[in-house]
C-alpha cells in the first residue's frame, strides 16, 4: 500500500482540492442534511481502469466515529468504483461497490469493515476501476463526518417505519455475548448467537428490540449488521450495567461505561449514570425488588440516594420474575420502587422486559422475547423516537405481549387537556375529569391508581372496547399523579399504565 504512495500523492492532492464536478452525483441516504466535515472530489478517467487510487485524509485525535458517504458519477457509460479503506496501521474494511455508505466506531462497524479505535492521522480512501470505458470520466465525491463525543447510536441509516404511532418491543434480552443459551442443531445448550433472539422477535411480531447482554458492548456489531436484513423490526441498542448492588438498562449509547461500583452509593453510580445522561440515552432500573447476596447475586436495587433525574425509567414488570413468581405483581417486581420514586416527585416511565436468556422459549411463556411487551408512542420508528417516547412517559406496558392491547389516559380541565406521561396544571378548586381508551380488555376491570392507592370508587368495568369515562374530582393544594392498571376477567393484572401529572398553581 505505502509502496504506491508518492504515485498516487499528486492525484490525492488533486483530488482533495478539485472543485465539485459539474455533473450531479447521486446522494446516498443518511447524513444528507447534515454538514460534512471534510469532502474530497476527484475524477477517475481511463488511466484509472483496472488500478487502485488512494486518496489521504488526516483524522484527528479524539475521534469516536467516523462515518463516509461516496457517491459518483459516470454510471451511465458503465463507470464502476470500488470502495475500501486503511487507517495508519492497517485495512479497515471493502465494500467494493455494493455500499455508498459506511460507519466505524470501537464497538461496530458496517459490514465489510472492522469495528476499532480510530487513531489520529492519515487515512486512506482506496478507490479501485474495474470499468471505466475509453474517452469516459468517473466524478467522486466522499464526504467524511467525524464524530468525537459518544452519542446515542443508531444502527438504521433510515427510519424503520417513519410514521408516528404506538410501536411495540420488548427492552431486556441476552445473547450468547454473556449469559443468553439456545439449543444447538444436536440439542445441546451453547451461548446464543445474536440472530436467534432477532429472528424470535421478528417472528413475535414486535416493532423494536434492545438486546442488553452484561456490561459488554459485544453485541452491538452483530446487531449493525442484522439491521439491514430485519428492516421492520428496530435494533436498540442496549446494555444491561450489571454491578454488586443492582442491575440497570442503558438504551442509546455504545461507548464503553464503567461499572465498576465498590459501594451502594450515587457518588459510585455517577461515573456511568451521568455518562449516560451526557450521551443522551435513558438509564433504566431492572427487577428493583428482586434479592441479592448468594441467591441473586446484585440483582436487586441497593442505591438509595439516587438524586432526581438519574433514572429516566423503571422496568415495573420482569419477564423472569414472572416465570419464577407466577405474578406481575410479586414484590420482587419493580413497581414498589417505581410508585416510592413518584411520590418523592420524580417523573420516571415505566417499562418492562422479558429478560430471555433462551431464544427459543415458546411464546405463551413469562420470560419469551415480547413477554412483557413495552407499548411506546413514537413520533417515527427509530432510536431517538424511542428516547423521546420513554423520557415523555408516552409508555404502558402490555404484560402478557397481546396484540390489539391498548391502554391510553386523558385528563381535561375545560380546554385544557393532558394525556398519558404529560401534565395539567389546575387552580385549587378547579374540576378535572379523568377518562381512558382501552382495548383489547372487554370483560375485565380498569383501576385509576391516585399517588399511589387504588381507590374501588375509581374502578370501571370494561364493556367493550373504546372510550371510559373514569372519575372527576376538586383539585386541592397538592400536586398529584394518576395512572390506570387494567386487569382480565380473572382479576390478572395486564396493562400497567404511566402516569398523569396533576399540578397547582396559577
Amino acid at each position: 500500500m505505502k509502496g504506491i504512495a508518492s504515485a498516487v500523492l499528486g492525484l490525492a492532492l488533486a483530488c482533495l482540492a478539485s472543485p465539485a464536478p459539474a455533473q450531479t452525483l447521486p446522494q446516498p441516504a443518511g447524513q444528507a442534511n447534515a454538514v460534512p466535515d471534510l469532502t474530497l472530489r476527484g475524477t477517475l478517467g481511463r488511466a484509472d481502469y483496472e488500478h487502485y487510487r488512494e486518496i489521504p485524509f488526516t483524522l484527528p485525535a479524539g475521534v469516536t466515529r467516523l462515518t463516509i458517504e461516496f457517491s459518483y458519477g459516470g454510471k451511465a457509460q458503465h463507470s464502476v468504483i470500488d470502495l475500501g479503506l486503511a487507517d495508519p496501521q492497517r485495512f479497515r474494511g471493502w465494500s467494493g461497490g455494493t455500499r455508498d455508505r459506511m460507519t466505524l466506531s470501537a464497538e461496530d462497524a458496517t459490514p465489510g469493515y472492522l469495528p476499532g479505535p480510530l487513531p489520529a492521522g492519515e487515512w486512506h480512501l482506496i478507490l479501485g476501476a474495474p470499468n471505466i470505458r475509453e474517452g469516459a470520466t468517473a466524478p467522486f465525491e466522499a464526504r467524511i463526518y467525524i464524530e468525537r463525543a459518544p452519542t446515542v447510536t443508531s444502527f438504521a441509516d433510515a427510519p424503520i417505519n417513519a410514521a408516528p404511532g404506538w410501536y411495540r418491543g420488548d427492552l431486556h434480552m441476552h445473547s450468547g455475548n454473556s449469559d443468553g443459551k439456545c439449543l444447538s442443531q444436536k440439542g445441546e445448550k451453547v451461548p446464543c448467537p445474536v440472530y436467534r433472539t432477532v429472528e424470535a422477535a421478528a417472528k413475535r411480531g414486535l416493532d423494536f428490540i434492545a438486546l442488553t447482554d452484561h456490561n459488554t458492548t459485544a453485541h452491538y456489531d452483530a446487531l449493525r449488521a442484522l439491521q439491514g436484513a430485519f428492516d421492520r423490526l428496530l435494533l436498540i441498542p442496549g446494555r444491561e450495567v450489571t454491578t454488586f448492588f443492582g442491575h440497570s438498562n442503558v438504551f442509546g449509547p455504545t461507548a464503553f461505561l464503567d461499572f465498576r461500583m465498590t459501594a451502594p452509593s450515587y457518588a459510585q453510580a455517577a461515573k456511568w449514570m451521568d455518562e449516560v445522561k451526557r450521551e443522551g440515552g435513558i438509564v433504566s432500573l431492572n427487577h428493583a425488588g428482586a434479592p441479592s447476596g448468594e441467591i441473586c447475586m446484585g440483582c436487586g436495587w441497593r442505591v438509595d440516594d439516587l438524586p432526581a433525574g438519574a433514572v429516566q425509567a423503571i422496568e415495573v414488570v420482569n419477564g423472569g420474575t414472572m416465570a419464577e413468581t407466577k405474578s406481575a405483581e410479586s414484590p420482587l417486581q419493580g413497581l414498589a420502587l417505581w410508585q416510592k420514586l413518584l411520590n418523592a416527585g420524580q417523573r420516571v416511565t415505566a417499562i418492562g422486559g422479558s429478560d430471555n436468556h433462551n431464544a427459543d422459549l415458546p411464546s405463551d411463556q413469562p420470560g419469551a422475547i415480547g413477554t412483557p411487551t413495552t407499548v411506546v408512542f413514537m413520533r417515527e420508528l427509530t432510536v431517538q423516537g424511542f428516547i423521546d417516547g420513554v423520557r415523555a412517559g408516552r409508555a404502558f406496558v402490555d404484560v402478557y405481549g397481546v396484540k390489539g392491547r391498548f391502554l391510553d389516559i386523558s385528563a381535561t380541565n375545560g380546554e385544557a387537556k393532558a394525556v398519558m406521561g404529560g401534565a395539567l396544571r389546575l387552580r385549587p378548586g378547579e374540576r378535572v375529569r379523568l377518562a381512558a381508551e382501552v382495548r383489547g380488555a372487554s370483560g375485565g376491570t380498569i383501576q385509576l391508581v391516585v399517588d399511589g392507592e387504588a381507590d374501588p370508587a375509581f374502578r370501571r368495568d370494561i364493556q367493550r372496547d373504546g372510550a371510559i369515562a373514569l372519575a372527576s374530582w376538586i383539585a386541592d393544594n397538592a400536586r398529584h399523579w394518576v395512572r390506570a392498571e387494567v386487569r382480565d376477567a380473572a382479576g390478572r393484572l395486564i396493562l400497567v399504565g404511566n402516569p398523569i401529572y396533576i399540578e397547582v398553581g396559577k
